[in-house]
């Protein structure tokens, strides 16, 4: 197995030292020459690997232990497959389980569907996922016209044309916080702008002229979640970010559904005011 770190021109600390320390000549090292940004990074990935089979691992994340095994072994009994995911759990910073994925299939199998599931949402994260080196080879790099989403591309493009293996068995842990890609991203409404461009492309992947069906509902469901993680964001007076949330949401979806989730982001945002002129007063 080849592991190599490929760094984006770090400033902050010494990555290559701890490859050193903690990889002891086993595990390589690549430093880019100026920052690239994670997109174009992962494209540096897949051109210095070597194997037949591709694990890209985002630094804060990690596997379980068996995923390799596991992977190794579906990938020899299925030749037909093109990529194979597992299940993953979500951490904390704290390295603390929060959450899982929900089954996608009662049993570990292909799934003849997937690209229409994630034309709804997002399915499967990086660090769960395997692909064959020659999947990528045919269908190139990461979409650049995509800032945060490109991944999700990716997996519903690998699915249009190879079989998919689903492994029900959570053995990928994604970590979630505030100074990760996602978390940077959702403050400044980056996230809601990407996941627009990405239905867009991927209503043109769902065959028998399902895919506006399908986005539209995709699109109603984020921007009811943007809605509500600005009603959170309210709350703690955060209000560029809610903002920024708002608009987004509602350019990406729009309907009767959107009416109350708009309410909670007004409502939480007067509560908000009304303790601060409170707390002025008492001062």
């Amino acid at each position: 197995m080849q592991i190599e770190v490929v760094d984006d021109y770090s400033t902050k600390d010494d990555p290559e030292a701890v490859v050193r320390e903690i990889g002891k000549g086993r595990v390589g090292f690549y430093r880019q020459p100026e920052n690239v940004g994670h997109t174009r990074n992962f494209e540096t990935c897949l051109q210095r690997s070597r194997g037949y089979l591709i694990h890209l691992l985002h630094g804060d994340d990690a596997v379980r232990p068996g995923f390799y095994s596991r992977m190794k072994t579906i990938f020899e009994e299925h030749p037909e497959v093109g990529a194979a995911f597992t299940r993953n759990m979500f951490i904390d910073g704290h390295g603390n389980w929060i959450g899982v994925t929900p089954l996608e299939l009662p049993h570990s199998g292909v799934i003849d569907d997937l690209v229409e599931r994630l034309a709804v949402r997002q399915r499967i994260q990086t660090p769960a996922i395997v692909v064959r080196r020659e999947v990528y080879e045919t269908l190139r790099a990461f979409d650049r016209r995509l800032s945060w989403t490109e991944d999700w591309e990716m997996w519903a493009r690998i699915s249009t044309r190879y079989p998919v293996w689903y492994e029900a068995e959570p053995l990928a842990l994604y970590r979630t916080h505030e100074n990760s890609n996602t978390g940077r991203y959702t403050s400044t409404g980056e996230t809601i702008d990407d996941i627009s461009r990405l239905f867009s492309i991927l209503q043109e992947y769902v065959p028998n002229g399902a895919g506006a069906s399908l986005t539209r509902q995709g699109r109603s469901l984020y921007a009811r979640t943007a809605l509500e993680r600005a009603a959170d964001m309210a709350a703690n007076g955060e209000f560029s970010s809610v903002i920024a949330q708002t608009r987004g949401a509602v350019h990406l979806s729009f309907s009767h559904l959107m009416v109350w989730p708009l309410f909670r982001v007004v409502w939480h945002s007067l509560l908000y005011g009304v303790k601060r002129l409170r707390s002025g007063r008492g001062a």
